[in-house]
């Protein structure tokens, strides 16, 4: 048997009720996040020219563009919308493969809800199984290498979702999963530019319409995963097919792997920024007496970029920037992906400070993405800090305190009342009790 159709029978068929508690509570953070990451993405021009070229296209009322009102086709209405939360770069990301499954998930999920009449314990439902999806095929190829952006795994993650949603039987769901594999693309070199949320959009398209194909008939070849020339291989030719199989059930990468962003930008900076909050606190620096910011960590030597941002698309990814900018505000925040923060002078001072630690110390990393920082002062007194898995982490444990902060924050640039956000966070968080996802998307329309 192809390991599709070993795949679909497990995460079509696993309930609402077969979760733990955990995983329910991280899939409502997620709508909420999304929420947030996609409101903050309303003002951003990528997005905003996918929305406007989508309405102007028109179409089946099927689904709403979120913070706007307006009805347009499955297809489209997911494009948008995952556009509109992937533009921000707040969004969620698994931390395996710094792919931002849950934008891809909610997008998807809540669109064909809302033209099935599906309930929110069905939504939470089908999040859950495709962040397993998406999260047991990325490990097995390690998406983030050979030049190939992450969006080639989310892509699972919307058919996973979409052919629960629309009930698709367990061989209809793994001809989705072999069409779906065949059909995303994305460089990862494009990260840097408004690529980036276009692979969100295409993915979200992409996982959908292989549902929306193979409920109709339509048959991809199911050994396409594991063939010699499949999906599989293709990215990494010494791995086992059936290790994406091992353990299912036993524990949920939505609990495991998920981390919730608290500060804005790429999730491989999440660590380092962190640790470098951390040291300056605790030494109380002053950034006129620093010599040296020194980074280490497992991938931290790839992960240097390009100094002296200009945008929100080069900051975000900075790494410079983000450990000068927490040296010298001894915070990093939301505020710091505005244009203030980014053309600050003393913090570009500080950028050129920031080198990979030629002798970095030795730390047991458990994460791939953790790392230590060392502020060097010039008086010859230093302050570190190590940072594993970072806040917002599910090894750390995520906070609601933390979401709806989040949530509260970047929320009002959707342009809603603070009335209808209030409310639309509390359907959210009792969201299994909810007969259908009508009420939420009205609220945030």
């Amino acid at each position: 048997m192809s390991l599709a159709l070993k795949l679909a029978p497990y995460l079509n068929n696993v309930r609402y009720e077969d979760l733990p508690p955990q995983a329910i509570e991280h899939a409502k953070m997620i709508i909420a996040s999304t929420f947030a990451s996609a409101a903050a993405g309303t003002v951003i021009g990528s997005a905003m020219i996918m929305r406007d070229l989508a309405k102007e296209n028109g179409g089946a009322p099927d689904a709403t563009v979120w913070f706007d009102g307006t009805k347009l086709p499955l297809t489209e209405t997911v494009r948008v919308n995952a556009m509109l939360s992937d533009a921000a770069a707040s969004d969620d990301s698994d931390m395996r493969n710094i792919a931002h499954i849950g934008t891809i998930a909610t997008s998807v999920s809540l669109a064909v809800a809302e033209k099935t009449g599906a309930s929110g314990k069905d939504v939470l439902a089908a999040i859950a199984a495709a962040y397993e999806a998406s999260g047991r095929i990325g490990e097995a190829i390690s998406p983030g290498e050979g030049g190939f952006h992450a969006c080639v795994i989310t892509v699972f993650a919307g058919a996973v979702a979409a052919g629960r949603l629309l009930k698709l039987t367990d061989e209809q769901l793994a001809h989705s999963i072999c069409l779906s594999a065949t059909s995303i693309g994305g460089l990862a070199m494009s990260t840097n530019s408004w690529g980036r949320e276009y692979h969100a959009g295409f993915a979200a398209v992409s996982g959908l319409t292989g549902v929306l194909a193979a409920r109709r008939g339509y048959a991809g070849d199911l050994s396409i995963l594991e063939a010699p020339r499949g999906f599989l291989k293709s990215f990494n030719s010494k791995v086992e097919p059936d290790s994406i199989l091992e353990g299912l059930g036993d524990e949920w990468d939505i609990n495991t792997h998920l981390m919730i962003k608290l500060r804005p930008g790429a999730h491989p900076l999440s660590a380092a920024v962190e640790a470098a909050i951390n040291a300056a606190s605790e030494g109380n620096v002053n950034p006129d007496e620093v010599a040296a910011i020194k980074v280490s960590g497992p991938r931290m030597r790839t992960q240097i970029g390009h100094r002296h941002p200009t945008d929100l698309v080069g900051a975000i990814h900075s790494l410079p920037y983000y450990l000068a900018a927490a040296t010298v505000d001894k915070d990093f925040t939301w505020v710091h992906a505005t244009m203030d923060k980014i053309t600050d002078p003393t913090i570009g001072k500080l950028q050129d400070l920031v080198e990979v630690d030629p002798n970095p110390p030795a730390v047991d990393y458990t994460w791939g993405w953790g790392a230590t920082v060392i502020i060097e002062m010039k008086d010859g007194s230093s302050h570190r800090s190590t940072v594993n898995a970072p806040i917002g982490s599910g090894p750390r444990g995520i906070d609601w305190a933390d979401v709806e902060d989040k949530y509260r924050t970047l929320m009002p640039e959707s342009g809603l009342s603070a009335d209808l956000m209030q409310n639309a966070l509390l359907v959210i968080k009792d969201f299994d009790q909810a007969q259908d996802v009508s009420p939420l998307i009205g609220l945030i329309s």
